[in-house]
């Protein structure tokens, strides 16, 4: 509305009394003469100059008694303010500061915040690993990113890392709306509380959530769109840019801390791959073409009303390279790795609770499985005999049971989790009990076999760089004949990487030798052998000696 001439009158009176009273030194006997001196010069001055005169002083009367207010509230506030941070516990800090932040928002505050917590009851809040990786991205530009940024390099990747710092602002712009996160953070003081994220001393006792603001018209488009845009693009950035991890269990927190808290990782630098597995090719191709196949059958796996899991059960004689196989499978799927060690589990309670706290893609390990626990046949009384004597003074109900296993990879507890592979490794496969092997529990099972002459050329090709050689074939032949190790022949290979010759003339002395060995060591077996039927037929002869005897001694009496 356009200011009108009396409006005009009223601003520059109150600007020439106000400027006067500026000037006045702060005494009350002052401001009192110069009201008297106004009041008595209004007999001077016409009527209507008297009127805005009289509407002048008034306005300064009306901002005297609201700056006096306004200075008595401000006191007020900062005393109260001083009586909650010396008196007051932080909990309830944060109670207080949220009410008064939510009862001014709500009233006067057009935008509408959505807290996005780190974790989820016992499990970690996708929302919040997706927006930590896309904003990420977001803040290597200059238009989004706040005053401070984090980077940081892993030994293992090639490129910058960069995450958002906390309580530091990321500006994003989606669909015409603009999007505001911020990240908090906050120390709990509990002496229960515990997050290992990493061994950063200050993380572990700290609570993160993302506070996304945005206007409260644009709810909409941020619950349809803008969030299932993020997880998608963060699930993208993060298998692109994944660092796989290695996981063990960190059983000092077995009894203490969160269940979250029971991994502690490092990262998986494992090189080995599909094409550099001394296996043989069809078997290699029978295996990846499993694995792809499951990873794509999410909905298959819904509709039939499974489990999205698959077991492996790897099975054969040490050096054959099943270690070196979980790995290729974990750089061929991007999965992380737990390596779960039965014979420190206390219950099957533990062990239910380590397997809520692994992460879907992810591949569970249980190595050489024969000798973790007692998983023997059941059926066997020898093998009960056996465990007992083991167990000595142990009480049984303290460790794992095979029940609580099979609970776990193929029960109701299986289900608390998708895409995720179980694997199991056994050097003797004949020790573990049927109900652990059939399908559904270790679906595949593998035969990790000794070293074949297309494993040997894959070794040559990996450890020489060659294809072809003129004495491959003897060295073929002897590996046909001599039960050899991938790992025997490897460790051969790498004595002399700069030049094949002498590494394949050490590989066939070593075949040769190994032959004679094992001839030698076939020979003194058989020898053993028949020494035992020898002196078991001399045993039961003098039996039946004995027996004659006693019978004609019968019929004599």
């Amino acid at each position: 509305m356009p200011m009108t001439h009396t409006n005009s009158s009223k601003l520059h009176l109150l600007h020439h009394f106000l400027s006067i009273l500026i000037q006045l030194k702060p005494n009350p006997s002052n401001y009192t003469r110069f009201i008297h001196s106004q009041v008595s010069s209004l007999q001077k001055f016409p009527q209507k100059k008297k009127k805005q005169k009289m509407e002048m002083l008034s306005n300064v009367g009306t901002a005297k008694s609201v700056l006096s207010t306004v200075g008595s509230t401000v006191a007020a506030v900062m005393v109260a303010r001083s009586i909650i941070n010396d008196f007051l516990p932080h909990e309830v800090h944060d109670y207080l500061y949220s009410a008064v932040r939510a009862f001014f928002n709500h009233r006067f505050s057009s935008d509408i915040t959505v807290v996005i917590d780190e974790f989820d009851g016992l499990e970690t809040n996708q929302i919040f690993d997706a927006a930590q990786v896309y904003l990420g991205t977001l803040a290597k530009s200059a238009d989004a990113a706040g005053r401070q940024i984090k980077v940081s390099k892993p030994e293992s990747e090639d490129t910058i890392r960069v995450t958002v710092d906390r309580n530091e602002e990321v500006v994003d712009r989606f669909n015409g709306a603009v999007f505001r996160w911020v990240l908090h953070c906050h120390q709990v003081e509990a002496k229960s509380f515990y997050n290992n994220r990493d061994l950063n001393a200050t993380l572990r006792s700290e609570v993160r959530s993302f506070y996304l603001t945005f206007p409260k018209k644009a709810k909409t488009i941020a619950m349809d769109t803008y969030l299932p845009q993020i997880l998608r693009k963060g699930h993208a950035l993060k298998q692109g840019e994944k660092t796989l991890k290695l996981h063990t269990v960190d059983f000092n927190n077995m009894q203490v801390f969160p269940c979250r808290d029971l991994w502690s990782s490092v990262s998986l630098n494992h090189p080995a791959t599909f094409r550099t597995l001394a296996m043989d090719p069809d078997l290699k191709r029978v295996i990846v073409e499993d694995l792809e196949r499951f990873v794509k059958r999410k909905e298959y796996y819904r509709r039939v009303g499974k489990a999205w899991k698959r077991g492996y059960l790897l099975y054969g004689p040490p050096g054959t390279g099943k270690s070196s196989l979980i790995a290729a499978m974990a750089n061929h799927l991007k999965f992380d790795v737990y390596d779960l060690e039965l014979s420190g589990l206390r219950s099957d309670s533990d062990l239910r609770r380590l397997l809520l706290c692994t992460s879907n893609r992810s591949i569970l390990v249980v190595e050489d499985i024969d000798c973790s626990i007692e998983l023997n046949d059941r059926s066997s009384a020898e093998a009960a005999a056996v465990a007992r004597l083991r167990r000595g003074f142990y009480d049984e109900s303290r460790q794992v049971t095979l029940s609580g296993v099979l609970n776990c990879i193929d029960g109701l507890w299986s289900s608390c989790g998708d895409e995720r592979i179980i694997i199991f490794t056994t050097n003797h496969k004949d020790k573990l009990d049927p109900a652990l092997l059939r399908p559904g529990r270790m679906d595949m099972h593998i035969h990790m076999s000794y070293c074949t002459p297309c494993a040997f050329k894959i070794l040559a090709n990996n450890y020489l760089g060659i294809e072809h050689h003129h004495l491959f074939g003897d060295i073929e032949r002897l590996i046909d004949d001599v039960q050899v190790t991938p790992a025997e022949v490897a460790e051969q290979l790498m004595k002399h990487e700069e030049d094949p010759d002498p590494a394949l003339g050490a590989l066939l002395d070593f075949l040769k030798l190994k032959k004679i060995e094992n001839e030698e060591a076939k020979a003194k077996k058989d020898e053993e052998v028949e020494e035992a039927k020898s002196k078991e037929s001399g045993e039961n002869a003098i039996g039946g000696e004995s027996i004659i005897e006693l019978g004609e001694i019968g019929e004599e009496i």
